[in-house]
């Protein structure tokens, strides 16, 4: 979510040692991962503990997640983040989110139920707005469970108004949604792809989401990748729903380009949206 740090450029050498890198000294004084999870049981480290383990999830890279989902009160200390450290605990989900031994666990737990009043907050400051942001993150690594959080959200006219308000969101949103489907092409669910292409005929109802749908609407929806499972249902039956809603979809950005309106109120009311 935040922005990465700018490359550094190491000096030419002289052709003399140089001193060691205040870098390297500072990862030597950095505590162990397993004694950071340990220290945000204890409400007075926690804070720190949190700060340094967002920092520094990728030089622990895969043995964090299952470290912080194992760990004995590990989970339930991360929820009872409040204020600056919310963000750095939600950074922390979403590398369990995204590890293929804790994600379903995570998911089971029912832990993404947390971050729907995140993002349905109205705060409109700038912490606030990272916080949503970051929440994104997490149920984008979800892939799977995101679709019906995202489709939660974007079907309330709020929740849709607010994220379509700045570009921020929206591209943040058509990243999580894009994220599913490339997913989607190595291992095919019809259920899901449904779902997904509801969510974008969503944002054709906000006039300047459907605009910017004209840009970023993935290929994968327009060059035939998914024909095979647009028709039929997780049971094998025929369902025309999906292929109707990407019809509709797909005119209404083309109307968007051609300056010719919104949605059909026709095939709204046949389909019963």
């Amino acid at each position: 979510m935040a922005n990465p740090p700018p490359p550094h450029y190491a000096a030419p050498s002289s052709g003399a040692p140089s001193a060691p890198a205040p870098a390297a000294k500072k990862d030597e004084d950095l505590p162990t991962a397993e004694q950071l999870v340990l220290d945000l049981c204890n409400p007075e480290l926690r804070e720190k503990a949190l700060f340094l383990l967002s920092q520094s999830r990728d030089k622990f890279q895969q043995d964090i997640a299952p470290l912080l989902w194992h760990s004995f009160g590990t989970m339930a200390a991360l929820l009872q983040g409040q204020s600056n450290r919310v963000c750095n605990a939600l950074a922390l989900f979403q590398c369990i989110a995204s590890h293929p031994d804790t994600r379903m666990l995570f998911i089971n737990a029912q832990i993404p139920v947390y971050l729907y009043p995140l993002l349905n907050t109205t705060y409109k400051t700038r912490p606030y707005e990272y916080l949503r942001l970051t929440s994104l993150g997490v149920i984008g690594a979800l892939v799977k469970v995101a679709t019906f959080i995202v489709q939660k959200v974007i079907l309330d006219d709020t929740g849709l108004a607010y994220m379509c308000a700045t570009s921020d969101r929206f591209f943040a949103l058509a990243n999580v949604l894009a994220q599913m489907l490339e997913a989607l092409v190595g291992q095919p669910s019809p259920r899901l792809l449904k779902h997904i292409i509801r969510c974008y005929l969503r944002l054709t109802d906000n006039p300047s989401a459907c605009d910017a749908l004209r840009t970023c609407i993935p290929t994968m929806l327009t060059d035939g990748t998914f024909n095979d499972y647009l028709e039929v249902t997780q049971s094998g039956e025929r369902d025309l729903t999906a292929r109707l809603w990407l019809h509709q979809l797909l005119h209404n950005i083309a109307m968007a380009s051609s300056g010719g309106g919104g949605p059909r109120a026709g095939l709204n009311r046949i389909m019963g949206m």
